[in-house]
């Protein structure tokens, strides 16, 4: 049998190859084996590197978060410890900006935190808590009533997300809710 050689397959591999590895240096970017391995460690790196980046920017907000509060007299823990006390969810990223852009605010959320390091406030529940609270409460009234309003009710939850369903899930005291999916928690609220 004759010997193939891959003629322009072969040549299209290479050249892919070779592209990609424009600008490395020395053989690296000129030499197809030495290229293709710099490629791989080159996606390896990229790959370490895109996790890496997520915690280099949490570390940067947290060092722009704790200088902001040590202006305003307060440590960053104690800070987000009086946070998590009056019940204030905003992420690091956000703190970090109202912390450059807007001090005032960032100011006004260094004294609710030291209040509620104090005690003198307890955390506040946001609205959409309560809604989640109130809404099952409300579907059951409506069940009772009449039987024509549960194909509105099981329309209702469709209509509803996961993390809705799971709370509602949870108050219902329905076992196993967390690792369910949306079809099984229907069938199981239902």
């Amino acid at each position: 049998m004759a010997r193939v050689k891959g003629g322009n397959v072969s040549k299209n591999r290479r050249r892919k190859v070779l592209k990609e590895a424009k600008g490395y240096f020395g053989s690296k970017h000129r030499l197809y084996k030495t290229a293709q391995e710099q490629l791989f460690h080159s996606g390896a790196y990229a790959f370490r590197d895109r996790k890496q980046n997520k915690r280099n920017f949490r570390k940067l907000w947290i060092t722009r978060i704790n200088a902001a509060c040590r202006e305003n007299d307060i440590s960053y823990s104690k800070f987000i410890n009086g946070l998590t006390k009056a019940g204030v969810e905003i992420n690091r990223k956000m703190l970090s900006e109202m912390a450059i852009d807007d001090p005032k605010s960032f100011t006004s959320l260094c004294e609710l935190a030291k209040k509620a390091l104090n005690g003198e406030v307890k955390a506040v529940k946001t609205e959409a808590k309560k809604e989640t609270k109130t809404a099952p409460k409300a579907e059951a009234k409506e069940t009772k009533k009449a039987p024509a309003k549960k194909e509105s009710v099981k329309e209702d939850l469709a209509s509803k997300s996961l993390a809705d369903l799971k709370a509602l899930a949870k108050e219902a005291g329905v076992k196993g809710y967390s690792t369910m999916k949306k079809e099984d928690l229907l069938k199981a609220l239902k």
